[in-house]
């Protein structure tokens, strides 16, 4: 009997450009696209009419990415115009929704074969108007759709909304997580991050886009002395800076997830077994700690303990938040998380990254010699994600 377990079995993604980088010329559509059509032809066995459907993450939806851009970009891959398309809000976890939600239908055998994947493009999100209850309306202004909240509903309690950066701040005082831990952390990121690309880790993942090779957003000058003459970013007297954050950016991620026997036909030896997944919510302003509930969820639901995981991708919000997990889960080796960086490094197009962690676990695991790995990442609005992937 065949085993109908779903597989990523095949991931591309692009260079994550920094914020009006060298991406930023690129509309959202055309970017996955070009994403999606460079998965395509790594994998020269997939007939592309054989793809069942097109499941995409993307947070913002207000400009070139409306009007579902999964299947518009599915469309101008050249992907038979019979091929189906949806796209996914998760906000920050909304690359994980997308190849959960793939993975699902593979496992229930409504599909085959799906590509699942995210895009963002922070540098080309565009300012709204909101319509108005009046013809000329005097407080009307226009909206940022960059990041964070636009348009809030006056009867969501003001702590609920404050900026992502803020709440990560008070998770971090109330833990006492120092501007030292956090900046610390971040030169950490920035570190590996460089030190993956000079080792040639993304080789066969990520694909050159126009004149990009690289992530844009990785320092690799950074040192602690010079996070510690940053300001704070989100409140006067805070912890949390621009350096110890993620950074705005633009990128895409595809992956190709089938059955096992599926890839087996495809002559594919998969990157990764998807395994199962969880999702919580806690209040919107504690968002930093959902991470925590739903790697325990996640773990109790498989029947596994902390020790059975080989590897952790935490996507790095925020320094103070992945400190916020680690210090609430003291079960996690810390030497077993983000290995080779995380988003305070490589960047976070919030539509695409928790898709990039999935991806990242299942191409470490399989470099490292194997085992279960877990892709996680706190997500606006109080949610959070988990994966548990394995890799043989």
């Amino acid at each position: 009997m065949s085993d109908p377990r779903p597989v990523l079995a095949a991931a591309r993604r692009s260079p994550f450009g920094r914020y009006r980088g060298g991406l930023s010329h690129i509309r959202p559509d055309d970017l996955l696209a070009e994403v999606i059509r460079g998965l395509v032809a790594a994998v020269p066995s997939l007939d592309p009419a054989s793809i069942d459907d097109v499941y995409m993450g993307d947070s913002n939806g207000a400009g070139e990415d409306n009007r579902n851009v999964a299947r518009m970009s599915a469309l101008l891959a050249g992907l038979p115009v019979t091929v189906p398309g949806v796209t996914l809000n998760r906000l920050c976890g909304s690359g994980a929704e997308a190849i959960v939600q793939a993975a699902r239908a593979v496992r229930s055998g409504d599909i085959d074969i799906a590509i699942a994947g995210g895009v963002e493009s922070m540098s080309r999100a565009p300012y709204v108007l909101p319509k108005s209850d009046n013809a000329l309306d005097p407080k009307m202004r226009l909206e940022q759709t960059t990041v964070g909240w636009r348009m809030v509903n006056p009867a969501m309690p003001k702590h609920w909304t404050d900026s992502l950066g803020e709440c990560a701040q008070r998770s971090a005082e109330a833990r006492g997580i120092t501007r030292l831990e956090q900046d610390e952390w971040a030169v950490r990121s920035q570190q590996l991050a460089a030190a993956a690309w000079d080792a040639g880790c993304h080789e066969g993942f990520v694909m050159p886009i126009a004149d990009v090779t690289t992530d844009e957003s990785i320092r690799r000058e950074t040192t602690l002395e010079g996070l510690s003459a940053l300001k704070p970013a989100f409140t006067k007297d805070g912890s949390v800076t621009a350096g110890n954050s993620s950074t705005l950016n633009d990128g895409a991620v595809a992956t190709l997830i089938t059955s096992q026997a599926g890839a087996a036909e495809l002559n594919l030896e998969p990157l990764g077994v998807i395994l199962g997944s969880a999702v919580v919510a806690t209040e919107p302003d504690d968002f930093a700690t959902a991470p925590v509930y739903a790697v325990r969820k996640l773990l109790a639901r498989q029947g596994l303990s902390f020790d059975d995981i080989a590897l952790y991708e935490i996507n790095e919000a925020f320094a103070a938040m992945v400190l916020t997990v680690l210090h609430d889960l003291p079960e996690i080796d810390r030497a077993k998380v983000n290995p080779n960086g995380g988003a305070i490094a490589i960047g976070h197009p919030v539509g695409a990254s928790a898709a990039r962690v999935i991806a990242d676990t299942c191409r470490t695991l399989r470099r490292s010699g194997g085992g279960l790995g877990i892709a996680t990442a706190c997500i606006g609005v109080g949610l959070g994600i988990a994966v548990l992937v394995e890799v043989s």
